[in-house]
């Protein structure tokens, strides 16, 4: 019984340790890590397609903090979550829209085009910039910004895709400050984007 034991501890560990990995895995541009990120080249600029169907360039953020998610459309739980959830941050901070933008980058190209990316940046009751692209974009942004995403089979045919759950937020330079994650607390989200956004 005792080995038993030992033996849930160490899967335990091993499955957290897995999870951190995941959500704050090395890049070589830079490396994500206790809420901090080292190497200047981490994000940066890019040019994705937008809700409309044209070029969305990243200089279009410029000027203004804002907070990327990256994610997709068929995804039954944590990405409607984080984006209604950063939507509430926002509102919360009480400074309207103008607090910082909230981009939704779908990592899943082949379902996700700029027709069902504009039908999700509408359905969390405040402005979300939500972005799609070709294959070669999404693995080149997903590089940039450190993001794991790969196809997980439904076994109906079909697929979800497991993905980093991490937002991360940007000043009003394009320079990473900070992350939220699914577990943490409303307050201290919050108080990350007063820092962000003062």
């Amino acid at each position: 019984m005792k080995r038993v034991r030992i033996l849930i501890w160490i899967l335990v560990v091993l499955a957290l340790a897995g999870f951190a990995y995941l959500t704050l895995r090395p890049t070589p541009e830079g490396r994500v890590s206790q809420g901090q990120v080292t190497g200047s080249t981490f994000g940066g600029p890019f040019t994705l397609v937008g809700s409309d169907s044209k070029p969305f360039s990243s200089q279009r953020l410029s000027g203004k903090p804002f907070a990327v998610f990256f994610g997709f459309t068929h995804c039954p739980d944590v990405c409607p979550t984080t984006l209604q959830r950063l939507v509430k941050l926002r509102n919360e901070l009480g400074r309207g829209d103008e607090a910082f933008n909230i981009v939704f980058v779908s990592v899943d190209p082949e379902r996700d085009g700029p027709e069902q990316v504009a039908t999700y940046e509408n359905a969390f009751g405040g402005p979300v910039i939500a972005l799609t692209g070709s294959p070669a974009q999404i693995e080149q942004v997903k590089k940039q910004f450190g993001i794991f995403a790969q196809k997980a089979p439904d076994g109906n045919g079909g697929y979800n895709v497991d993905h980093t759950a991490t937002a991360l937020l940007f000043d009003r330079n394009g320079q990473f400050v900070s992350t939220i994650s699914p577990e943490e607390p409303d307050q201290p989200a919050l108080d990350k984007l007063k820092r962000v956004t003062a």
